[in-house]
């Protein structure tokens, strides 16, 4: 019997081996839901979450209007009822909805009613769109559990909703704070945000 055909014989059973080999597809365990939060800007959302261990991926965008396909400039003037939002991916077997709204709640504050900041209007208001009636009971119950705390001075006047359409903004906004670093409202206003959460947070976030 040739080396070569003893070679042959070796390849052919390593093919065989591979292919009853269950594939990665098989052996991942992940349970992929979506959020979808309002709190503020959507660039300071964005770049809070980006980094969030079991976040898959994040996007802005706008929710809860009445205008279909809206723009940036008409969600900026307020009459189309559409919230600043970012639509959260993640999987629910390595972070769960409570943690994400743990996150949401330290990255905004939800007592001013359609402002963060010096950002006013109804676009910015604090705001859950939930996906699941799971991500309904954990929301509510989180903000009863926070208003009970005594946390906060004012009324928690965030809103809990039902998904009903995403719209994705336009592709300048997507991933802004790490496509603009330099600029003044990323320097002044997220970085100190971001950072502010992760040192409240780090174990939630990637290293």
């Amino acid at each position: 019997m040739s080396i070569h055909y003893l070679f042959f014989c070796l390849l052919c059973n390593l093919s065989l081996f591979s292919q009853n080999m269950p594939s990665a597809s098989h052996t991942t365990h992940n349970k992929t839901e979506i959020l979808v939060l309002g709190g503020g800007c959507f660039w300071c959302i964005e770049a809070v979450f980006q980094n969030v261990e079991g976040v898959l991926s994040v996007s802005s965008g706008y929710s809860g209007g009445t205008l279909k396909n809206p723009s940036y400039e008409a969600v900026c003037g307020g009459n189309t009822g559409h919230a600043e939002v970012c639509k959260i991916e993640y999987d629910a077997s390595i972070i769960t909805c409570e943690t994400l709204l743990e996150l949401f709640f330290s990255a905004h504050d939800p007592t001013t009613l359609n402002r963060q900041g010096n950002d006013i209007g109804t676009q910015y208001r604090s705001v859950i769109f939930y996906t699941t009636d799971l991500q309904a009971q954990a929301s509510k119950a989180f903000i009863l559990n926070l208003s009970a705390s005594g946390l906060y001075s004012k009324p928690i006047c965030t809103q809990v909703l039902p998904l009903m359409t995403f719209y994705k903004a336009e592709p300048y906004h997507q991933n802004y704070f790490n496509n603009h670093p330099t600029q003044g409202y990323c320097q002044f206003v997220i970085a100190p945000k971001v950072k502010a959460v992760q040192l409240k947070h780090p174990k939630r976030f990637k290293h």
